[in-house]
């Protein structure tokens, strides 16, 4: 049953991405130079797609049907939000691709996998960079300072234009067969990852075994023993039902991560001012409601988790400085691609 599931949601998503290639940038036909023209710039009402991987009831997923809300109530029903979101339309990667080319509006993906696209987004991938304690002062400096201009730049230079900085959350491992504790009890597990190196770099440093996966592949793989451990979020785990697979967590919060929200430049650029003010007004307001759910619903699958008969260690101050002594070389690895600067820079906004 479940295999049948997965090949006709295969199905759909083939079907779906292969509509984004003969419908264009926003159901319109790009000019002869390759401009994307918006649907509706004779006053009809426009029509903008929103991909993410997300499953129902995430506080991801929440915070886009909010967007889509304000936006429609704001503009009066003269912009639709068409979302596809638990990977219908493909995983973080393949819909951030189709945004950057103008085959899509919209799509959001997770800091980790946006190092595909920008090596600068890895800096939100080194171990223990982000405070949870110290998160207000990062939302801060993302929404109003000096670190979200950066990445507004960075993202625009390769076509992209960022809507929201979705709070996702910070991943802490999870196995399949072996009780984990500490770092001494993550060696030799096979973990899941995404693409970002760091995160690769980081499973290494923890002496385990990586193994890049897409996020909709890896529920099976799980199930199949491919890999028999990954990094992530309570709220997201249990969401996408991975819960049913796994049997051991521990609170590492050993990486903080977000969820994108995207929009192809040029489309942007060509949308009425009206327009375009209302989708990032509605991102400001939909975000500060995304973030305010988060804390309790991360809270919440957690307990789901051990309601379910899965053992959650709570990390200790000792257990977790051993995590952060081992993972801290990453930072040395990885400081000419990312800069010392944009380094300094999260940390300083954190101060």
């Amino acid at each position: 049953m479940f295999g049948a599931k997965r090949w006709f949601k295969g199905v759909l998503a083939v079907m779906a991405l292969s509509t984004l290639v003969l419908t264009g940038c926003g159901g319109g036909a790009k000019n002869g130079e390759g401009e994307s023209k918006p649907a509706a710039g004779d006053g009809k009402a426009i029509t903008i797609r929103l991909a993410h991987p997300m499953a129902p009831g995430n506080n991801v997923t929440l915070g886009y049907e909010k967007f889509k809300e304000l936006v429609e109530q704001k503009s009066n029903g003269k912009v639709k939000i068409q979302l596809y979101g638990n990977t219908v339309l493909g995983s973080d990667r393949v819909t951030m691709e189709a945004v950057q080319k103008g085959t899509l509006e919209m799509a959001s993906s997770s800091s980790p996998n946006m190092a595909s696209f920008s090596p600068k987004w890895m800096v939100f991938d080194l171990p223990y960079i982000i405070s949870p304690d110290k998160q207000q002062k990062l939302y801060k400096a993302l929404d109003e300072g000096e670190l979200g201009q950066y990445f507004i730049k960075d993202s625009e230079a390769i076509g992209l234009k960022p809507i929201m900085f979705s709070e996702y959350g910070y991943r802490n491992f999870v196995s399949t067969k072996k009780e984990i504790k500490n770092a001494a009890d993550l060696k030799g597990l096979k973990v899941r990852t995404t693409n970002s190196p760091v995160e690769v770099a980081v499973a290494k440093a923890l002496g385990m075994n990586p193994a890049p996966i897409a996020w909709g592949e890896t529920y099976t793989a799980l199930q199949q023993g491919t890999v028999d451990a990954e990094g992530n979020t309570f709220g997201l785990l249990y969401d996408a039902k991975h819960h049913e697979v796994l049997k051991y967590a521990m609170t590492s919060a050993h990486n903080y991560s977000m969820h994108i929200l995207m929009i192809n430049k040029q489309y942007f650029d060509n949308l009425p001012k009206d327009v375009q003010d209302i989708l990032l007004e509605a991102g400001k307001e939909a975000l500060q409601y995304e973030r305010q759910i988060s804390f309790d619903l991360e809270q919440k699958a957690k307990q789901k988790f051990i309601d379910a008969g899965i053992k959650v260690h709570d990390m200790t101050s000792a257990e977790l400085e051993e995590m952060k002594k081992l993972t801290k070389p990453v930072w040395d690895e990885f400081n000419d691609k990312i800069g010392q600067d944009l380094i300094d820079l999260v940390v300083k906004a954190q101060e």
